[in-house]
């Protein structure tokens, strides 16, 4: 796709977002963001206020505008989906929503998961689900993003991707805390919980997905994608690169057969294969060679 064109982001305004919107602007694309107002996009991008969870918000804000490609960073339920799809339907040549290895969550493989493993044609969508409650929400993440996807592969109103991402790691702006989770625990020699068995997963760090995302936006391939760095990491190796960046610090594990674990402990192996982005002709790095660089960054100096 040429170079140019008119590009919506919804969302997605920090973290990778901000990268992704950083190489959209760098291309010459003209970029919209779309939140609700709680932040000003980067210099360069128009902005339009709008609650995404309303259509006639939503309606009125975009106008008449229309795009190339809209990016939809932040749709989390079908609920949201249903009312992107009746909204773009004219409006848009491509979508790309920003799915998560999540959608997996139930699947337990020694070999790397492929896409078919959850085919959204086959996924139910339950609407009347309290998908407006954020505790609901936030327990049900997953679930959400498969029955997202489930709406917009529907008779599809647009050519549509779902681009399920790996773990993420990397940058000063790392704002989830969970390296912070095992730098504290390091640097006190307070157990770390784990699983009895304790798999390992996929992960890619922030400039990766963010590099990722904007291949996508210029592509025409369709349907599910992994996006994923080659490897699998354990959280022991996560810990060895966070105690080498704090050398007066320990790793300490706690094997436990129930309750709650430390992030990036998992009880089943859902590690994503990423070799259909690799055919279609994006190159993924290794997560083993810019671990440490993903560590220094988030924990910098003062960790």
């Amino acid at each position: 796709m040429r170079q140019g064109r008119e590009v919506l982001v919804i969302g997605g305004n920090r973290y990778f977002g901000k990268r992704l919107i950083a190489r959209l602007l760098a291309a010459g694309d003209r970029v919209t963001v779309l939140n609700r107002g709680s932040s000003a996009p980067p210099a360069g991008a128009i902005h339009l206020v709008a609650d995404r969870n309303d259509e006639n918000s939503l309606t009125e804000a975009l106008g008449d505008r229309t795009f190339d490609v809209v990016v939809d960073q932040v749709c989390y339920t079908p609920r949201q989906a249903e009312v992107a799809r009746r909204v773009f339907a004219r409006r848009t040549r491509r979508y790309v929503m920003t799915s998560t290895v999540e959608v997996y969550e139930y699947e337990d493989s020694a070999d790397p998961v492929r896409e078919a493993a959850v085919d959204p044609l086959t996924v139910p969508v339950d609407l009347r689900l309290p998908w407006d409650d954020p505790e609901f929400l936030d327990a049900h993440y997953g679930e959400g993003k498969r029955q997202a996807e489930a709406v917009f592969s529907a008779e599809p109103a647009f050519p549509y991707v779902a681009v399920r991402v790996a773990h993420v790691l990397g940058g000063d702006d790392d704002f989830t805390g969970r390296l912070q989770h095992y730098a504290d625990r390091v640097r006190t020699g307070e157990p770390i919980c784990v699983p009895v068995v304790n798999h390992p997963a996929t992960y890619i760090h922030v400039e990766e997905i963010a590099d990722f995302l904007f291949w996508t936006a210029g592509e025409d391939f369709t349907g599910p994608v992994n996006a994923a760095s080659h490897g699998t990491l354990t959280t022991e190796e996560l810990c060895a690169a966070v105690a080498a960046h704090l050398p007066d610090g320990e790793a300490v594990f706690r094997r436990v057969e129930v309750g709650e674990v430390s992030p990036f402990s998992f009880f089943r192996s859902y590690g994503m294969d990423n070799s259909r982005a690799a055919r279609l002709g994006f190159t993924f790095g290794e997560a083993r060679d810019w671990l440490p660089r993903a560590v220094s960054e988030t924990l910098g100096k003062d960790a």
